[in-house]
């Protein structure tokens, strides 16, 4: 069995929130046009846990939980005119973009804001409290991820 790899997986509450999902359940995580957020991406295993992080809001946080049920689909955003992730240069037979699936596992009873963040951990610990760090996607240690844990 492979072991649980944990992420960190930021989103606007406006474009794509926690609640969103909870309606939801389930949502492919698309239109990351970064290179090295999708590399993360493709390091995912299925059953990988992830934290939904609230950002570009007052406050920013975590604030929640889902997993990861399914890996290497392409990016249909990619090859939609009508979509800001439209990549013109992207090409069907050799698609640049791709993007998981995850469900909904739970909401957070509170956020826990960056400010909070800040005061548990170092930006060695977590990249997101790392000042100027832009990444949507980021890894996150397991030994952090069982502090997050108890705090969400």
């Amino acid at each position: 069995m492979t072991e649980i790899n944990y992420w960190l997986m930021k989103s606007e509450p406006d474009a794509y929130s926690i609640d969103t999902l909870k309606t939801d359940g389930v949502t492919l995580w698309d239109g990351i046009r970064n290179y090295q957020a999708r590399n993360f991406m493709r390091k995912m295993n299925k059953g990988d846990k992830v934290f939904f992080y609230h950002s570009n809001c007052k406050p920013p946080g975590i604030v929640g939980l889902m997993e990861v049920i399914d890996l290497n689909i392409v990016d249909p955003t990619q090859f939609d005119k009508d979509s800001k992730y439209f990549d013109p240069k992207s090409q069907h037979e050799n698609p640049r973009w791709d993007c998981v699936k995850v469900k909904y596992i739970s909401k957070s009873n509170k956020i826990l804001s960056l400010p909070q963040l800040k005061i548990l951990f170092s930006d060695n610990e977590l990249l997101v409290v790392k000042k100027g760090n832009r990444l949507s996607i980021l890894p996150v240690r397991n030994e952090v991820a069982k502090i997050l844990l108890e705090k969400i």
